[in-house]
């Protein structure tokens, strides 16, 4: 037996996974059916992940599986599998630790996700992340790199695969410990907590991919489409309410403005402060419920916020908004609620704690597509999609753009251009360039600070093609008549 799959039984037995010393042989013999037997490649070094690493070569040298992405990421994840504890044991761990405390149960419950490679630490590491001043504030940037790129054989595999329907998507807790198969990611040493949630059972877990520290998903046990209604404001508060030190919030329930799965019920949250949790209040307003401090926030989307010591009040003002939302029309700013009989307006909403307070944010949101803006009248507008042509989801609402990976070559053929070099740039970038040259005196030493800054102000502006009342007078004129009328 090779020092590489010596030390990783080693690992094994170490973990808290379910094996002993007396469980060593049995182990040994579980991974050579795997990989095969002989010996093992050298692991560059002894940490999980990089044993794992040499032992997916092995299989592929010595025939176990193919040299593609799928049957690599499946083996990956079932040799990680050793490593971690079943399901059941690790929600004993996770609410003994919950009796310490929140932190300590979420605390061990992450560490677990990242020493078995659940969350993919060193994709997330490839992101590009940096900060940029706006008009709107300092405001958060990430190209998104971590994601692999599609597996050509799983995509040619498609046209001529039976079609499966299990798990029905990538949030059902039918994923808990699934194989895999080509085009649908491994699953074996995938974990989910256990909670209640108003009467029903509910999961918590980590994102494979996260977008910030701790990005979490709580996701309904039973199979159902996206809804925002009273018993959203309720789920949310609670779930602040269990774990103080995260926040969590839902996408919107409606194309356009909402996420990008809608076909089940789910949260997402974790333990970070985004730009629009510091914005300040620009105005107060009265909602008339005792017990809730409401203001308009100074951000580019509406974002009207809620606060009070009690969830009860704010769940009673936050449904007051949104019953009034779903049905109001203003044509002078090209508010309508329904057209043709199609509902167009929505919440997405966002719980935090303050210190003792209960903090809960309804970001206002609109749908409706125009022969002007065929992509949607308060989505990202086609001059600015050459950065930004997605859905505007819950965590860019809050600030953080996700933007895609195709900007990372996109913006270095963009320096090139800015600085007079041979370059291959996109020609949807022409005019944005073209101004940057005329606005700015271009170095080596500066392109890059410039590129990142237009990014950022053009994310800005994505910000404020979202808002359905503008942060203009004639904006907030017509959000204040929409505030009386509540």
């Amino acid at each position: 037996m090779t020092d590489t799959i010596q030390t990783f039984i080693n690992a094994v037995v170490a973990s808290p996974a379910p094996y002993t010393e007396l469980d060593r042989q049995y182990v040994t013999n579980r991974i050579f059916a795997l990989i095969g037997d002989g010996t093992a490649q050298e692991a560059v070094s002894a940490e999980p992940i990089d044993l794992v690493a040499a032992m997916v070569e092995t299989a592929v040298a010595n025939g176990k599986i193919e040299d593609a992405p799928s049957p690599r990421e499946i083996l990956e994840s079932q040799l990680m599998d050793f490593m971690t504890p079943l399901p059941s044991a690790v929600n004993r761990g996770f609410w003994d630790r919950y009796q310490q405390s929140p932190s300590a149960a979420t605390d061990w419950f992450y560490q677990l996700s990242k020493a078995n490679n659940y969350i993919k630490t060193r994709n997330i590491a490839r992101n590009v992340v940096f900060p940029a001043q706006t008009p709107a504030g300092e405001l958060e940037i990430t190209i998104n790199l971590s994601k692999p790129e599609k597996d050509p054989k799983a995509i040619a595999a498609a046209q001529t695969q039976k079609q499966v329907s299990y798990p029905l998507d990538q949030l059902c807790m039918t994923n808990e410990g699934y194989l895999g198969r080509l085009g649908y990611p491994a699953r074996s040493n995938h974990r989910i907590i256990r909670m209640m949630l108003g009467g029903e059972t509910w999961g918590f877990q980590y994102s494979p991919y996260a977008y910030f520290a701790e990005h979490a998903i709580f996701l309904a046990q039973e199979h159902r489409p996206m809804v925002i209604n009273q018993h959203t404001f309720t789920n949310l508060l609670e779930i602040v309410r269990q774990f103080p030190t995260y926040f969590v919030g839902s996408n919107a329930d409606l194309p356009i403005v909402g996420g990008s799965m809608l076909t089940h019920d789910h949260y997402q949250g974790g333990k970070h402060t985004f730009p629009m949790m510091k914005a300040a209040i620009d105005r107060p307003v009265d909602l008339g419920v005792d017990g809730v401090s409401a203001g308009i926030v100074q951000w580019p989307m509406t974002d009207i916020r809620l606060r009070g010591a009690q969830p009860e009040p704010l769940i009673t003002a936050a449904t007051k908004v949104l019953n009034s939302w779903i049905d109001y029309s203003d044509e002078s700013v090209d508010v309508r609620a329904y057209t043709d009989g199609t509902r167009h307006h929505t919440i997405t909403p966002i719980a935090y704690r303050d210190g003792d307070d209960y903090v809960l944010d309804l970001v206002l949101r609109d749908n409706q597509t125009s022969k002007q803006y065929p992509d949607g009248i308060f989505h990202p507008h086609q001059d600015v999609q050459h950065i930004k042509r997605e859905n505007i989801g819950l965590i860019e609402v809050m600030g953080r753009a996700i933007l895609p990976a195709r900007l990372k070559p996109e913006m270095a053929e963009v320096s090139k251009y800015l600085l007079g070099q041979p370059n291959q740039m996109a020609p949807m970038h022409q005019a944005w360039a073209d101004e940057l040259k005329r606005d700015h005196e271009i170095t080596a030493a500066n392109v890059t600070a410039v590129v990142h800054a237009a990014i950022g102000n053009t994310f800005a502006r994505v910000l404020a093609d979202a808002g359905v009342f503008k942060r203009d007078a004639r904006g907030q004129a017509a959000l204040d008549k929409f505030i009386a009328q509540l």
